[in-house]
């Protein structure tokens, strides 16, 4: 008990006021398995006289005795210490935390309200790859390798010779591919083209093509998808306008204008003074397209047509330049919703 009793003095001396290591000292001692617990436990007291009995009980209690009041000491000591420690001062005049929600990006909530659009016509939504094969992107689209039409899209070309997709238009090669005829289906995403940066124009934007192949599909069909479109996403009245347009991978193709609405027709920097924007690019599906897919073109047709996300977007909220939406500047995303 006296070398119980040196080794206890040494070890609260080196706890030194330690709250944790004071109760690590508590532990050692009186815990289940603790030193003296065990010596009071495994002592075969069957071997001592009376006399020793008695002496071995008396020096275990003064010994029990004198630790648990060191041990409360250092405990109040600590308790004391962490008291009277200074606390962290609060500066009162810094701003408070900024608990704001984020913002939506104007690209984001124009793609999520024609998604919801054309959901409620019947049409799937489906996403694609932003690194194509050469077939996707132009052959299978009735856009040959000789085609002056790739002259219109300077292309990012991998050295493995896949591509940055110039539009979303490869999906219809493979939505035809996999789901057949008939279908359905719209293809919002990212584009990539080597552009001349300007108000309208960027080398990253984004589209959301789509297509309807069925039996007896028209002209017909293709305006009235179109005009319950833009009535659901101006939510008022627009003037349009129809042009002949020349596109590989339809026909008869069209063009489809809407006003400009950032000055009214007058013209700007954003319409390049015409007072008109390109918004949409449609058309029957040329039958060689249905073909290469897979498709009966006499039993089928189709329309297909690519709306400019992002010139969609600068229409519905008035936005005079397309280097704004990739920008960065959060004073200009901070005026968009947070929430949907």
């Amino acid at each position: 008990m006296d070398t119980i009793r040196q080794q206890f003095v040494a070890d609260l001396a080196a706890a030194d006021g330690n709250a944790k290591a004071v109760e690590d000292l508590r532990v050692k001692y009186f815990g289940r398995k603790g030193t003296i617990t065990q010596l009071a436990k495994n002592t075969d007291f069957s071997k001592f006289s009376s006399e020793e009995r008695k002496s071995f009980g008396i020096r275990l209690n003064e010994l029990k005795t004198f630790a648990e009041e060191a041990i409360r000491s250092a405990q109040e000591s600590a308790k004391a210490a962490s008291a009277a420690k200074p606390k962290a001062k609060i500066d009162l005049t810094l701003p408070g935390a900024d608990h704001r929600l984020g913002s939506m990006h104007p690209i984001s909530l124009v793609q999520i309200e024609l998604e919801e659009i054309f959901q409620g016509m019947g049409f799937r939504v489906l996403t694609g790859y932003e690194i194509e094969t050469e077939f996707n992107n132009f052959t299978g689209l009735n856009i040959p390798e000789d085609h002056p039409a790739r002259e219109m899209q300077d292309t990012y070309w991998l050295k493995n010779g896949m591509l940055l997709r110039t539009h979303t238009s490869p999906n219809q090669v493979r939505a035809m591919r996999k789901f057949g005829a008939p279908v359905r289906a719209i293809f919002p995403g990212r584009c990539f083209r080597n552009e001349a940066t300007d108000a309208c124009h960027e080398t990253t934007f984004y589209q959301c093509e789509g297509l309807m192949v069925d039996r007896n599909i028209s002209v017909a069909n293709l305006i009235a998808v179109m005009r319950e479109l833009l009535c659901e996403v101006f939510r008022r009245e627009v003037t349009v306008r129809l042009r002949p347009g020349f596109f590989p991978f339809v026909e008869p193709g069209f063009e489809l204008d809407v006003q400009c609405l950032i000055c009214g027709g007058k013209g700007c920097p954003t319409c390049k003074q015409s007072g008109w924007l390109e918004l949409m690019p449609c058309g029957l599906i040329h039958p060689r397209v249905l073909e290469m897919s897979g498709i009966d073109s006499k039993e089928f047709s189709g329309f297909a047509f690519g709306v400019g996300l992002t010139r969609l977007a600068m229409m519905k909220y008035g936005i005079p330049d397309i280097r704004l939406l990739l920008g960065g500047d959060i004073r200009f995303f901070e005026q968009f919703a947070a929430t949907v």
